[in-house]
């Protein structure tokens, strides 16, 4: 594998050396950017490459994080085959739907892993990873995110060599045995209050928690904080897990409704689900990320990778502020020099918990998928 990473700052050019080694090329920016018809220029760049686009909440390369500039990842796998496939949520009755019709355009012998880069506005992330996980093979496993828009909200951008455009979901399937590929998912968050049950929601919105308006007990918790919503939310997300000892998933507030006393999620909270509130810990949002690449680092016997994809939350970025960067320095510290880093801020986080954990969606969490061909 041979990794070439270029950074261009806004207004500077896109001019850069012909590269037609590279077979994938990962740009992440923000959506702004997007906008200004950059794939054209790209393929002309990198000819024979698949080039995935995804906006975002700010960009992760190496040790820095950035917000605006186009982070270009162009990768030349020398032993592993690629394909890419790319639908529209708008063609698919749900999401359910449209990630199980995308695994299926991936199927094929050989299939390890596939990368996965989503709308973060139209797309419900719980239910494409549900309907990919359906679809799935067994022993594939899935990571990536979705898409970010800094902190506005508003629309968010995925592509495809020249198809750039909202509602967008591409993946590419990584197949053969030389591909060695780990992962991990932490959070870092201290939960706090009793567990409360779900006793009332549809999909992604939350009515009430013990049968009681879950906005009015939220706002209770929030105090003066709560005139600030939904902005404040990113400080208390809440975890939710199914069973007595269901794994706990971190769920992001996107907006809340005064007029149903409702909440919306980044992803779905499903009834009879057990709620927590959680709150933010400086040092531990760090540690988590230290530790979700000591995780990969065990998988690959204490090997670096040559390659890490870093996927982290918009609200982890807004709650450690200065500090952003030393999420990211931790992950450095882990994997050393060698290992080429590239990532975004994302409205959600896709990947397995852990080496035997099943794929789910996660929100505040920094996940990693670290990449080596052998």
């Amino acid at each position: 594998m041979r990794i070439n990473q270029h950074k261009i700052s806004p207004g500077q050019s896109l001019e850069l050396p012909a590269d037609k080694d590279a077979n994938l090329v990962l740009v992440f920016t923000e959506r702004n950017q997007l906008e200004k018809e950059i794939g054209a220029k790209l393929s002309l760049v990198f000819p024979n490459a698949s080039i995935l686009y995804c906006s975002t909440a700010g960009e992760i390369m190496n040790d820095s994080v950035s917000e605006g500039d186009i982070c270009i990842t162009a990768i030349y796998f020398e032993k592993t085959r690629l394909k890419t496939a790319i639908i529209n949520i708008r063609d698919f009755a749900d999401s359910s739907a449209a990630g199980r019709a995308l695994v299926n355009e991936l199927v094929g012998e050989g299939l390890k892993h596939i990368l996965v880069f989503a709308d973060g506005q139209m797309v419900n992330g719980s239910d494409l990873v549900r309907g990919m996980n359906e679809a799935l093979p067994a022993g594939v496993t899935i990571s990536g995110g979705l898409a970010g828009d800094g902190a506005r909200f508003e629309k968010t951008l995925v592509g495809l060599n020249d198809n750039i455009q909202i509602g967008n979901i591409v993946a590419v399937g990584l197949y053969g045995k030389h591909l060695n590929v780990s992962y991990s998912s932490r959070g870092g968050w201290d939960s706090f209050g009793p567990d409360r049950k779900i006793t009332k929601s549809k999909a992604n919105v939350l009515y009430e928690l013990d049968g009681k308006s879950a906005l009015g007990l939220y706002k209770k918790y929030l105090g003066d904080l709560a005139a600030q919503l939904p902005g404040s939310a990113l400080l208390f997300p809440i975890a939710i897990r199914v069973g007595e000892h269901g794994q706990p998933l971190v769920r992001t507030i996107l907006s809340i409704n005064e007029a149903e006393q409702s909440m919306t999620f980044a992803g779905n909270m499903p009834e009879g689900a057990y709620a927590r509130l959680m709150k933010a810990n400086f040092d531990r949002l760090i540690d988590a990320a230290a530790g979700a690449a000591e995780t990969c680092l065990i998988a690959f016997d204490k090997t670096p990778p040559q390659l890490a994809l870093l996927v982290s939350c918009v609200g982890r970025r807004i709650v450690l502020g200065q500090r952003i960067e030393e999420e990211i320095e931790s992950v450095r510290d882990e994997f050393g020099k060698g290992t080429a880093i590239t990532g975004f801020y994302s409205y959600g986080e896709i990947s397995p918990l852990g080496p035997v954990a099943g794929c789910e969606l996660y929100n505040q969490t920094m996940t990693i998928t670290a990449f080596s061909e052998v």
